[in-house]
């Protein structure tokens, strides 16, 4: 276990300890990096209970004692930096909020790339590969995920479009087949419009590909689901934090695709970037320069 879902195990927790326990639970939150530390007596005094309670403290988390608590919580703050969830105050100034978003962000993105199973991911790939054709749905900020996937595989010269209009989600739902393969995108995988044509797209025999949170109804009736949870606080972040792990998730699976394709489709990319130039202006920045062989920065 990492540092991040220790301490979500704790604040998770924290409602069924006991009152001198919860004091325990609330010091470790907030001063996580000093609690490494520290030996039993310095928690103990610094959390304002007795030693006993620190150690009943860790025993109600299923660890044998404070030195196994620590451990683990040590190892977690070793290996991830840690960045936490952030709570916009309308007075933060610009730095401080911009450091907020960009922690968070980054955060979710250490915490979604530990999360992501890797043979779920690759029965996906293969199933986006083998398709006739893969069509994208999603909506609010969803929709602009699915439009940049249709993107992403279209250059992959794979026969693809997005929807993000109920009615023409339904028109295409019933117009595909087991040749065929629907990625369904949702930041809350409850969307009762979506639900209503992923079942149509599974009546039909087509795959279904599920980018939502686990345990959720999306979830359940996807072919591969491929959970993405994610822990935050419903504000701002929200918004911003998924659809850019969403993002990340479709390049995973679309350099997936381009792998298995092989060598011809990395020739039609390049074909396709030549293409492009004409569309802009010629580059007037210097080169980046190198660093001399003799060492010179």
């Amino acid at each position: 276990m990492n540092s991040f879902n220790l301490l979500k195990s704790i604040a998770e927790a924290r409602e069924n300890l006991r009152k001198s326990e919860q004091k325990v639970a609330d010091y470790v939150l907030a001063h996580a990096n000093d609690v490494i530390h520290m030996r039993i007596v310095d928690l103990a005094s610094e959390a304002n209970v007795s030693e006993p309670t620190v150690v009943r403290f860790c025993r109600a988390l299923n660890y044998d004692g404070f030195q196994d608590f620590k451990l683990t919580l040590a190892q977690g703050l070793a290996s991830n930096t840690n960045f936490e969830q952030f709570s916009l105050n309308s007075k933060d100034t610009v730095t401080e909020f911009k450091e907020k978003i960009f922690d968070s962000m980054i955060g979710n993105l250490l915490n979604i790339k530990e999360q992501l199973d890797t043979d779920t991911v690759e029965k996906a790939i293969d199933c986006l590969t083998k398709a006739r054709r893969v069509e994208f749905y999603g909506f609010g900020a969803s929709a602009p995920v699915c439009t940049d996937a249709a993107h992403k595989f279209h250059r992959l010269k794979v026969s693809t479009t997005s929807y993000s209009d109920p009615h023409m989600q339904a028109i295409s739902a019933v117009s595909l087949d087991e040749r065929d393969v629907v990625v369904a995108i949702s930041q809350t995988g409850r969307t009762k419009d979506l639900l209503h044509t992923v079942k149509l797209v599974k009546e039909t025999g087509t795959s279904v590909i599920a980018l939502c949170p686990s345990g959720t109804p999306l979830a359940d009736l996807a072919s591969i689901p491929i959970h993405i949870d994610l822990e935050e606080d419903k504000d701002l972040s929200t918004l911003m934090s998924s659809r850019v792990l969403h993002l990340v998730v479709i390049d995973v699976l679309a350099v997936g695709v381009a792998m298995k394709l092989g060598p011809g489709l990395i020739d039609h990319l390049k074909t396709i970037k030549r293409s492009l130039r004409s569309l802009r202006q010629n580059d007037k920045r210097p080169p980046l320069r190198k660093p001399s062989d003799s060492g010179e920065e």
